[in-house]
C-alpha cells in the first residue's frame, strides 16, 4: 500500500511572496500526513521565470530553501515543465535543469510499482533538440517493454503537459499535446499497461479516461486559472487500484486524508 502527494509550483510576478507562503503551507501539510507519503512529486513549472528571464536564480533559490523543510524521509520528485526548460527547449536549457534539479526523465520503483517521469516539452516542440527527444523516446520504449511484460504491479507516468484535458478527441490547445502526439502516446502507454498519467500545466483540475488509462490533471499549489483552490493531490495505490483525491491546502493541513483513503492504506 503506497501513497504520495503531487502538486505544481509556479512562483511568479507580484504574487511571488504569496506563492512562497503557499508552498511553505504545502510542505507543512505533506509533513503532517500520517502515514508519511512514499514521495512528494512536483509536476513541473517549479519556478515562474523562464530560462534567461530576470529573477530566475532568486526564485529557484527561494523554492529550494522552502523545499529543504520537507521531511527527510519523504523523497522529492521533480518533473520538468515549460517554465523550467522553455516552451521550445534547447540542449542548454535542459542542461541547466539537470544541473539544478536532476534528470529531466527517469524511472523509479516503489513497492513493485514502476514510475516513469517524462520531459513533456520534447512532446510539445523538440525542434531545437531533436537528438534529446530521440534519446527519451528510445528510453521510454525500453521502460514500457518492462511494463508490458507485466513485471510491475502498476505502471504510472508523471509529466507536465497533459495528454488531453478531458477527451482524446478534443481540439489542440496550449494546455494539451497535439492530436497526433497524444494519440500515439496514449496507444503506446495503454498497450504497455500504464494505468495513469499525472500532470499539471493547466492550473485547474481536469482529466478523463481513455482505453483504461486515467489522465489526471491537477491544479497548482500556487496560481489558479479557474475556480479550484490552492492544493495538492493525494494518491493511494493498492494491489488492485489507484485512488486519487485533490485537497485544498487548508483541508489537508487541518484534517489530513479522509477515512476511506486511510482504510485503503490499511489493506493487506
Amino acid at each position: 500500500m503506497k501513497a504520495w502527494s503531487t502538486g505544481e509550483c509556479d512562483s511568479g510576478g507580484d504574487e511571488w511572496g504569496q506563492e512562497t507562503r503557499l508552498t511553505e503551507q504545502a510542505v507543512r501539510a505533506v509533513n503532517r500526513l500520517n502515514p508519511k507519503p512514499k514521495f512528494f512529486v512536483l509536476c513541473g513549472d517549479l519556478v515562474h521565470a523562464m530560462p534567461g528571464m530576470p529573477w530566475r536564480k532568486e526564485q529557484t533559490e527561494d523554492l529550494q530553501r522552502v523545499l529543504r523543510d520537507v521531511d527527510s524521509e519523504i523523497p522529492l520528485v521533480f518533473v520538468s515543465g515549460n517554465h523550467d526548460v522553455g516552451n521550445v527547449p534547447t540542449p542548454e536549457t535542459i542542461e541547466e535543469f539537470q544541473q539544478t534539479w536532476g534528470d529531466d526523465y527517469f524511472s523509479f520503483w516503489v513497492g513493485g510499482v514502476l514510475f516513469l517521469v517524462l520531459n513533456s516539452q520534447f512532446l510539445y516542440d523538440a525542434s531545437r533538440c531533436p537528438a534529446l527527444k530521440q534519446a527519451q523516446d528510445q528510453w521510454l520504449d525500453q521502460q514500457l517493454s518492462i511494463a508490458g511484460q507485466r513485471k510491475c504491479q502498476h505502471a504510472i507516468v508523471f509529466q507536465h503537459i497533459p495528454l488531453f484535458l478531458e477527451s482524446i478527441d478534443e481540439d489542440d490547445d496550449y494546455f494539451n499535446l497535439s492530436k497526433p502526439v497524444r494519440k500515439e502516446m496514449v496507444d503506446k502507454l495503454s498497450k504497455a499497461g500504464v494505468k495513469a498519467v499525472f500532470s499539471g500545466h493547466y492550473h485547474r483540475n481536469a482529466g478523463g479516461i481513455y482505453q483504461n488509462l486515467d489522465m489526471v490533471v491537477s491544479s497548482a499549489i500556487g496560481c489558479q486559472l479557474g475556480k479550484d483552490t490552492h492544493g495538492l493531490r493525494v494518491v493511494v495505490v493498492t494491489a488492485e487500484k489507484i485512488v486519487h483525491r485533490y485537497y485544498s491546502l487548508d483541508e489537508l493541513s487541518e484534517k489530513g486524508m479522509e477515512d476511506d483513503l486511510m482504510d485503503l492504506l490499511k489493506e493487506k
